[in-house]
Order: C-alpha cells, then structure tokens, then sequence
C-alpha cells in the first residue's frame, strides 16, 4: 500500500451545545483544529426524492494517525468542514490495524 497524500487540510468539528439565554441550549459545531488529509471520491448515486433528484457522493478521507482517545483522532457523529464543504464522519477505520498506535 502506497503511502497517502496528505494535501487537503480539513476541519475536524464536533458537536457541541450553546447556551441560547433562555435556560435552553442550541445544536451546534465547534473546531477542534486541522487535520491534513487524503481525499478520494467513490461511486455517486441518484434517486428520485419526492418533489426533486437526490444525489450522494461517498467519500473515503484519510488523515495520519492518532492515538485512541486524542482529540486529534475523527469519531462517528464528528464532521469536516473543507470551506462551506460538510463531509459527515459515518465511520472510521483503521488503514493498518496491525500497526494501530
């Protein structure tokens, strides 16, 4: 396996809630930093929704390594933001698990 090129820098963001001032809180997503990544675009897919097409491109990002509880490291339910780009993280797996930190 080829070594991946980290050329994109992505935001890794999680969710977070915001107090709105009246006792209640707001969804929203807060940065955590920068991750350089390897982007590779898979087979798109439409269908037809109720009133227009829908599309969906699955995408696979790679990122370097981070050990298991470091905020560095993406989780399921996290997303990254590449400009006004959202990519929602579904799941994470490790590229070598033999050599997992």
């Amino acid at each position: 396996m080829s070594a991946p090129r980290l050329t994109r820098p992505l935001v890794l963001e999680v969710p977070s809630r915001v107090e709105d001032g009246a006792g209640g809180f707001t969804a929203g997503w807060s940065a955590r930093g920068t991750l350089w990544a390897e982007m590779r675009a898979g087979t798109g897919q439409a269908r037809a929704g109720e009133a227009l097409a829908l599309g969906a491109t699955p995408w696979t990002i790679v990122v370097r390594a981070a050990p298991m509880g470091s905020p560095r490291r993406p989780e399921a339910g996290q997303r990254f933001r590449d400009g006004a780009r959202i990519f929602a993280i579904v799941t994470v797996a490790e590229a070598d698990p033999g050599r997992a930190i």
